[in-house]
C-alpha cells in the first residue's frame, strides 16, 4: 500500500502526476528540467541525500562499461533509463524521489525493494576470514572450542564411562587399602574407618537434600550414626536396631528446637539418611565383629562388590547396547549387568571355597545375590540424585565424585552378605 502525500493529495508518493504541472520551487519534489548532477550540487542540500545506498565510485578497466540497474541512471522519477545520458566516473546518480518530508528517498511500497545485495562485514572477529575452519585454514593453537565429542583444550578427554579413569583407579586402590590394612593388621581399627565413612556419608547426604529444600539437623545425625555403628560392633544386631531408634528420636528432639516450619520435610529426609547410611553400614560392623573370621567375611563381601563393579564396567563399555534403566541411569546396560553377575559369581565361588570351604555353587549364588544387591544400591542412589538434580553427592574423591558414590553398592550388599554368610558359615558362639 502506498503512502499518501503529506500535503493532502490522495495520489501515492513518488508517482508521476501527468495532470499537474511540475512545480518550480518550494515543494518536496524536484523540477524535471534540472540536471540530476546539478540537483545533487544544489546549495544547502548535501549530496548524500540523493545518493543511492549502493552507489559507489566505479572503476572502469579496459574500456568496460558500468552495469545498469533499476534506478541507477538519470531520467524520469520512476527510474527509467535514458540511453542518451552517459555515465561518468564518480557521478552521484539519484534514485526516484518520492517526496518524503525528511528529504530522503524511499522506494514505493508497491515497488520491489530486494534489489540490494547483502553486505558482509569482514574483520578480525567477523566474516569467513575470521573462522579458519570455514576459510579452509588452520585454527591457531589454543583456540579450539568445545563441542559434541570434542573437549576444549586443557581438559582431559573423559573415558567412555564418563569419568577420569586413572584418577578413579588410584582413588579406588586407596579406598581398598583403607579397608584391607586395618582388617589384616588390627581389626578394631576398622571400626574407626567405618565410623569416619558413616560421618562423611551423612554429611554428603544432608548437603545433597538441601536441593529439595530439606534441612535435617547434621549434629544429631552424625552423632547417632557413629553410635549406631559402635553398638552394632559391640552388641550385635539388636543393638543396631536400638541405635537406629535412638538416632531418630534424638534428631526429632533436636529439630523441634528450631520450630515446626518444614518439620515433616526435614524429619523425612533425616529418616532416609539414618536408614540409608548408618543402619546399613552397621551390617558391615556385624560382619567384622564376628569372632575368628570377621575380617574374612568383610573381605569376601568387598571383593564380590569390586568384581561386580569391574565386570559391569568392562562388559558395559565393550558390549553395552541395551539400556537397563534409561530414566534412572542411562549408562547402565543389560550387558553390563550380565558382566557384573558373572564376575561376582565366579570370583565368589572360588573365594568362598578357598576361605570357608563352601561348595562352589553356593559361593556362586552368594556372588549373584551380592551383585544384584550392589546394582540395586547403585540404581537407588542414581534415582535419588536424579530426583535432586545432581550428578554426584560431592566432589570429594577425584574420578568418583563423593564417598557415597562409592558406598552406594556396598551399603546394599553388606546386609545381603550378612544374611547369606550366617546361613553358609554360622557364627560360632
Amino acid at each position: 500500500m502506498s503512502h499518501l502525500d503529506p500535503y493532502g493529495s490522495a495520489d501515492p508518493r513518488g508517482r508521476e502526476r501527468p495532470d499537474r504541472p511540475a512545480p518550480t520551487s518550494g515543494l518536496p519534489w524536484p523540477e524535471p528540467d534540472i540536471e540530476p548532477a546539478a540537483r545533487a550540487r544544489r546549495p544547502g542540500i548535501a549530496p548524500d541525500l540523493y545518493a543511492e545506498p549502493r552507489t559507489r565510485p566505479w572503476q572502469e578497466a579496459d574500456g568496460g562499461t558500468r552495469p545498469r540497474h533499476h534506478g541507477d541512471v538519470p531520467g524520469d522519477r520512476l527510474g527509467h533509463e535514458d540511453p542518451a545520458e552517459p555515465h561518468r566516473h564518480g557521478d552521484v546518480v539519484p534514485p526516484a524521489y518520492n517526496g518524503s518530508p525528511g528529504g530522503r528517498d524511499r522506494p514505493d511500497d508497491d515497488q520491489p525493494t530486494a534489489q540490494f545485495e547483502a553486505v558482509r562485514e569482514t574483520g578480525p572477529d567477523m566474516g569467513p576470514e575470521s573462522d579458519p575452519e570455514r576459510a579452509g585454514g588452520r585454527r591457531q593453537r589454543g583456540r579450539r572450542r568445545a563441542g559434541a565429542g570434542r573437549p576444549a583444550n586443557g581438559q582431559p578427554a573423559p573415558s567412555r564411562a564418563g569419568r577420569n579413569l586413572p584418577a578413579a583407579i588410584a582413588v579406588g586402590l586407596c579406598l581398598g587399602a583403607l579397608i584391607v590394612v586395618p582388617l589384616v593388621l588390627y581389626p578394631p581399627a576398622f571400626l574407626l574407618v567405618l565410623a569416619g565413612a558413616v560421618g562423611v556419608g551423612i554429611w554428603e547426604m544432608a548437603r545433597a537434600v538441601r536441593r529439595a529444600d530439606a534441612h535435617p539437623p547434621l549434629v544429631p545425625l552424625v552423632a547417632g550414626g557413629i553410635l549406631t555403628v559402635g553398638l552394632a560392633w559391640f552388641a550385635g544386631l539388636d543393638a543396631l536396631t536400638l541405635g537406629l531408634v535412638v538416632t531418630l528420636l534424638g534428631t526429632l528432639v533436636w529439630r523441634l528446637g528450631d520450630g515446626t516450619r518444614g518439620l515433616a520435610r526435614d524429619l523425612t529426609a533425616a529418616t532416609v539418611i539414618t536408614v540409608y547410611v548408618p543402619f546399613l553400614a552397621g551390617f558391615a560392623a556385624l560382619l567384622a565383629a564376628a569372632p575368628d573370621d570377621g575380617p574374612l567375611r568383610v573381605l569376601v563381601t568387598v571383593v564380590a562388590v569390586v568384581l561386580s563393579d569391574t565386570g559391569g564396567y568392562a562388559a558395559g563399555v565393550n558390549f553395552g547396547k541395551r539400556p537397563m534403566a534409561p530414566t534412572i541411569s542411562p549408562k547402565k546396560s543389560w550387558e553390563g549387568f550380565a558382566g557384573s553377575v558373572t564376575a561376582a559369581a565366579v570370583g565368589s565361588a572360588l573365594l568362598l571355597w578357598l576361605l570357608f570351604d563352601v561348595a562352589p555353587w553356593w559361593g556362586a549364588l552368594f556372588g549373584v545375590a551380592v551383585s544384584c544387591a550392589a546394582v540395586l544400591g547403585d540404581l537407588a542412589e542414581s534415582m535419588m540424585k536424579r530426583d535432586l538434580g545432581i550428578k554426584d553427592m560431592s566432589n570429594l574423591l577425584p574420578g568418583h565424585g563423593g564417598l557415597m558414590d562409592r558406598l552406594d553398592s556396598i551399603l546394599f550388599a553388606v546386609p545381603t552378605a550378612y544374611l547369606l554368610l550366617a546361613v553358609y558359615v554360622p557364627v560360632v558362639g
